[in-house]
């Protein structure tokens, strides 16, 4: 059996092949690599997901047979949690057990670098090298078990203005869709004037029978709750709680690019952090224009957190993030945290003091309209990245009658328009699946655009 790390770890399908062996041997090249390096002790996190535990004791044992220092997180706990122990405990590497937002049936094991942070490409190349190299050690139970939460929980208070959070009895909701995200946020906020209620907040490995994905289609109940109960706002988590998910007052979901906006704008405007910025080329237009406006220089990479943690680590950035709904801030660890950036959301709409709606409507009339949608196409064989070959030897010049100004292959093909407007197409390199982005500065512009873009396949 071949183990393939992807962009985020290796996942798999449990009782496939996710099982207690093949950990085992992950874990075995895994503590090969880092006792080339010196290593001597690994923090390990696990979610919710079915027997997720089990196999976090798996990882444990086999770092523990090869002398490892051992922390094990004594209950349940997020990524971002995870990477910030890594750091904050000077471990060598963090080791979380999670398929983040893939459905019930997978299981995976992803790797942190000790500045609490996504592994490197060359880090993942070393271990997947090593898998069934050398025998898998076990048979030394020793380690220790911390409550990765509590200093998670304390460091993330540390972030906010404790006294916008008791001017007045605001009403928040929360789903962390059955995932890590359980009941964390009620307890940051459980000193402040603002009461959590929550859904979706006990253990199913079977995550109610949905993705533990933070999108659109997935937040139906978010979105009832927050008009039901007169709320703020509504903040959805994924599975392991790197990712957000953003419903405004009257129920509307805050498309991811607008969410990145928002944040950046906050970040840099009312946290007053220092620093440039960082986008994935599947980005909005409207973080060029804000970086344009507040004199902050943009990097722009590959679709990836990886690429924003790499530049991260290179360069001082206050704000970095992706399409996905997976924000990182220079304040606090070079890492996506799904549950601060909804503290982050409260805290804003807390000291403009005005619906999250006209927040957005104040955004839209500084920095201009921006409308976005994204579909994942299935498509036969290779098809998708059929498509994507011919469209970088042959560029459009116009899409649904617009003219394109500009193409951009950081990733896929990405055709850019006269008003800004942009078109991209990528192919996973994992499923035959074609993902089309649209962002035009009118809603029907992106329907228009969209329904375009997919007769090109098989074209």
């Amino acid at each position: 059996m071949s183990i393939k790390f992807g962009t985020d770890g290796w996942r798999a399908v449990i009782a496939d092949q996710f099982t207690f062996d093949s950990v085992a041997k992950v874990a075995q090249a895994h503590a090969d690599h880092l006792k080339e390096k010196n290593g001597k002790k690994v923090i390990i996190g696990y979610d919710p997901r079915f027997m997720s535990e089990d196999f976090a004791s798996v990882v444990a044992e086999v770092f523990s047979s090869n002398d490892f220092e051992v922390i094990l997180s004594s209950s349940v706990c997020t990524t971002p949690a995870l990477a910030l122990a890594t750091k904050e405990l000077s471990a060598d590497e963090g080791v979380m057990i999670t398929a983040s937002h893939n459905t019930y049936r997978y299981n995976g094991y992803k790797i942190k670098g000790s500045y609490g942070g996504p592994a490197t490409p060359e880090i993942i190349k070393d271990i997947e090298k090593r898998i069934g190299s050398s025998q898998v050690k076990k048979g030394k139970t020793r380690w220790e078990e911390v409550d990765l939460n509590s200093l998670y929980i304390e460091r993330l208070k540390k972030y906010i203005m404790p006294e916008l959070f008791k001017q007045k009895i605001e009403k928040v909701v929360h789903d962390p869709m059955h995932g890590s995200a359980m009941g964390l946020l009620s307890q940051l906020l459980e000193d402040t004037f603002i009461d959590v209620s929550q859904i979706n907040h006990y253990r199913d490995p079977y995550f109610g029978g949905h993705h533990p994905e933070p999108i659109d289609k997935n937040l139906s109940l978010l979105k009832g709750k927050v008009v039901a109960e007169e709320a703020l706002v509504g903040i959805a988590n994924d599975g392991d709680g790197d990712r957000v998910g953003i419903v405004d007052e009257v129920g509307e979901f805050v498309s991811t690019q607008i969410g990145y906006s928002l944040l950046l704008l906050h970040t840099i405007r009312n946290k007053k952090t220092e620093g440039a910025v960082a986008k994935t080329v599947s980005t909005s237009y409207l973080v060029d224009r804000i970086c344009e406006k507040e004199n902050r220089k943009l990097y722009k990479t590959p679709v990836g957190f990886k690429y924003i943690a790499d530049i991260f680590l290179k360069e001082k950035i206050a704000f970095g993030g992706e399409e996905s709904g997976g924000y990182g801030f220079g304040f606090h660890i070079p890492e996506r945290d799904g549950l601060l950036s909804g503290l982050m959301i409260i805290e804003m709409i807390l000291l403009h003091g005005k619906p999250l709606s006209k927040i957005i409507e104040d955004l839209f009339s500084e920095f201009g309209t921006a409308y976005y949608r994204r579909e994942d196409l299935k498509v036969n064989g290779d098809e998708g990245r059929i498509l994507v070959e011919k469209l970088k030897k042959e560029p459009l010049r116009e899409l649904a009658g617009l003219k394109i100004k500009e193409t951009d292959l950081t990733d896929g093909v990405k055709f850019i328009f006269e008003n800004d407007g942009w078109v991209l197409f990528r192919a996973s390199g994992t499923e035959p699946v074609l993902r089309i982005y649209v962002e035009m500065p009118e809603r029907s512009q992106v329907d228009q655009i969209l329904e375009e873009a997919k007769t090109l396949i098989g074209g």
